[in-house]
């Protein structure tokens, strides 16, 4: 595929687009420097409209093909935004702002769009339009939300949509892909217990809320174990607990805990909310606490259309031989989610070797990984849209 040879050529650019947006992080929606870097590229690639704020803060191009006889208009999506992480892996492009990094990729996933574009700007061998998609505010800030509540899809007609993650631990050139759900739902919850507090030392006149604290931690465990049928999955995870007493002889008056759960379909989903309620109420009733829960659904499943999934892998297959169509979901989230609710399409893992894993301080994006995912969505755009 002659893709492969352009991007080869473009690598050493997208190369350093990529390490210039990794020493300039940005966070959630305040992206007014890598922003600007992408429309200020994509204007000067060719492309036929750029608009600025989108979603708040998201950069859409438009690039028409040599022909449109049919009306065909897909999105390729890309993330821009970093995460509040102090960088640790002593690269010499290394972030330059104090606790922010690009460890996720976004960095990459930012730059290979961008050289997609280039070379779609320049060939134009498809029928029908690409729309380019830079969006921030990925890392919890439902920025693929804004965007289509913005009216994204609408106001680009965009009928089917494609994004793609790098993955630490699959080899650099691979792809994985499945059809379905691929990521998990995320909610979170806040538990907060109240008793009476108390001297350690005379425990029967208090009501202990760390003893309610840890019996729940175990309850909780029983969504999975108990609740979810074994053909499904599901996680619960009790992350941090707190008290409002730091003295070794004080029984704490409040606990409050925190967490999340994640689940593969909307029906556990649904099961998961409704048991954690009922044994938290339970549970501090059974040691005459009381307990207030607030509960926040977060992005939804990750579900990849099962036609646009075949497409991905057709065109992830005309770039690498070694192509899993049937790689095991994972529970982290995404909000591609969104995008994939308003418009069919698909989400592709692109082998990022062995680095450290993502959200990690040592994390870095292996700029070999590049022209493969920057074929992948050139590739996408021609081989959905070929020219007849």
């Amino acid at each position: 595929m002659p893709v492969r040879n352009r991007f080869a050529e473009l690598a050493p650019e997208i190369k350093a687009w990529r390490q210039d947006f990794h020493r300039h992080p940005e966070l959630n929606y305040e992206l007014p420097r890598t922003a600007a870097r992408v429309a200020e590229l994509c204007r000067a690639f060719g492309c036929d409209e750029v608009t600025e704020g989108i979603g708040r803060s998201g950069v859409v191009a438009v690039i028409r093909g040599r022909q449109d006889s049919q009306g065909r208009v897909i999105g390729l999506r890309a993330d821009m935004d970093a995460l509040p992480i102090h960088e640790q892996t002593g690269v010499d492009y290394a972030s330059e702002t104090p606790g922010i990094m690009h460890a996720c990729g976004h960095d990459g996933h930012t730059a290979m769009l961008l050289g997609a574009a280039k070379y779609l700007a320049e060939t134009r061998n498809f029928d029908g339009t690409v729309i380019c998609i830079f969006q921030p505010a990925e890392e919890g800030g439902g920025g693929g939300l804004a965007m289509v509540k913005d009216g994204l899809m609408e106001r680009w007609n965009i009928q089917e949509v494609y994004g793609m993650h790098n993955m630490p631990g699959l080899a650099v050139g691979n792809f994985a892909i499945r059809p379905g759900a691929i990521m998990a739902a995320s909610d979170e919850f806040a538990i907060t217990l109240t008793g009476r507090g108390g001297h350690a030392a005379k425990p029967h006149e208090a009501i202990d809320t760390t003893l309610v604290a840890a019996h729940l931690v175990v309850a909780l465990q029983s969504i999975v174990s108990r609740n979810t049928d074994p053909l499904q999955s599901a996680v619960v995870s009790v992350s941090t607990i707190a008290s409002d007493s730091s003295a070794y002889n004080v029984l704490a008056q409040e606990v409050r805990m925190r967490g999340t759960i994640r689940t593969l379909n909307e029906e556990v989903r649904q099961m998961a909310e409704a048991r954690l309620r009922q044994i938290c109420e339970g549970v501090a009733a059974t040691y005459g606490a009381s307990v207030a829960i607030d509960f926040r659904r977060g992005y939804p499943v990750t579900e990849n259309n099962a036609a646009n999934t075949g497409y991905a892998a057709l065109a992830a297959r005309q770039i690498s031989a070694n192509v899993d169509e049937a790689v095991a979901p994972l529970m982290a989230a995404e909000d591609f989610s969104y995008m994939l609710q308003a418009r069919p399409g698909a989400y592709i893992f692109l082998g990022n070797g062995n680095t450290a894993p993502l959200h990690h301080a040592g994390y870095d994006f292996d700029d070999e990984a590049a022209p493969y995912g920057a074929s992948w969505l050139a590739a996408m755009a021609e081989t959905r849209m070929p020219i007849a």
